[in-house]
């Protein structure tokens, strides 16, 4: 159903029982009651209008406030009718219930949003907590998805259930994709491509995270304690953003160790087919590369660039950038030690 029409029937249904009570009892003419009552109707519908369009109010935010609100009427209540045991006057003891109220139910909604991160309603043997809490939820970074590989594994179902995309990491991407930088803009619109063909699988539900935590100020920070609060993992490529994560108990899912722990396991004396594409370090050495990017050294084989050759693997170097393969051409002698 429209908005509109909500707001229309609003005004129709307070003009209506409002007529009934605005004026009645001084009698005033039912032509006169019925646009007083639409008018205070209307009144009502431009305040929520106003306060929609001033800023975006969250509805967790909005549930912490009324119960805030309804722990401050209950101590006010409480309160009020011990202070009233005492000898006051009729005109005291109400002023002092008035004014206890108006106390307890704003520090009752200071204290509920200030804590609404963490808000749930806690009753004996009975938790109610966020219904948006789950391991099978993720909260995705824009490292992940400007790097595009998070598409491949949610289409191999490597990666499946909820992946949540915060409102604040889709405004980072787009700053990204508005940036002068032409390197900038064109990852920046990757990313964007990403996440429409994301929102086109049926694997993965991809929903958008309206919550922006206003009083942090980085995202990396932001998306960590979003995570706390939903018990969520985060999907990222970012090592930093990966350390400290994991230093606060968030699980996190690094694709690029993901990549790295995927990527074949060779041994020495194995075979492998590759093509050398230019000169190595060395005067006699060429460079080639596996399909996942690992480089391949190949030893005397600078004549060989731009061949198809069969190399015997005679090493494997592990290096903090990534694993080095050195080979010799299949029918080469091997190096003398």
């Amino acid at each position: 159903m429209d908005l509109r029409f909500v707001r229309v029937g609003f005004v129709i249904i307070s003009a209506l029982f409002g007529s009934q009570f605005i004026g009645q009892a001084e009698g005033w003419p039912f032509w006169l009651r019925i646009p007083l009552a639409a008018g205070a109707g209307a009144l009502l519908v431009l305040l929520e209008a106003a306060i929609h369009r001033i800023g975006r109010v969250s509805v967790r935010g909005s549930s912490a406030a009324v119960f805030g609100m309804l722990f401050g009427l209950i101590m006010a209540k409480l309160v009020a009718d011990a202070i009233t045991l005492l000898p006051f006057d009729p005109i005291t003891a109400g002023g002092l219930r008035v004014s206890l109220t108006w106390a307890f139910c704003y520090l009752g909604m200071a204290m509920a949003l200030r804590g609404r991160d963490e808000f749930s309603v806690i009753i004996p043997y009975v938790r109610l907590a966020r219904h948006d809490r789950g391991e099978d939820a993720s909260l995705v970074d824009t490292s992940a998805i400007i790097d595009g590989r998070l598409l491949d594994l949610c289409k191999t179902r490597f990666i499946e259930g909820r992946l949540l995309i915060p409102r604040f990491v889709l405004k980072e991407l787009q700053t990204v994709a508005d940036s002068a930088d032409p390197i900038k803009r064109s990852r920046g619109r990757r990313g964007l491509e990403v996440l429409n063909q994301l929102r086109q699988l049926t694997t993965v539900d991809v929903r958008i995270h309206e919550e922006d935590l206003p009083g942090i100020p980085e995202t990396d920070a932001k998306l960590v304690k979003l995570a706390q609060v939903l018990s969520a993992r985060v999907i990222t490529n970012d090592f930093n953003l990966n350390k400290v994560a994991e230093f606060q108990n968030v699980s996190v899912l690094n694709v690029n160790e993901l990549a790295q722990a995927l990527r074949p396991v060779v041994l020495p004396g194995e075979a492998l087919e590759v093509k050398p594409i230019k000169e190595g370090k060395e005067h006699h050495q060429a460079v080639a590369y596996l399909d996942d990017g690992t480089m391949v050294v190949v030893e005397n084989g600078r004549a060989l660039i731009g061949q198809s050759i069969r190399g015997i693997v005679t090493s494997v170097l592990q290096t903090s950038a990534g694993r080095m393969v050195f080979v010799r051409p299949d029918g080469a002698p091997a190096p003398k030690r």
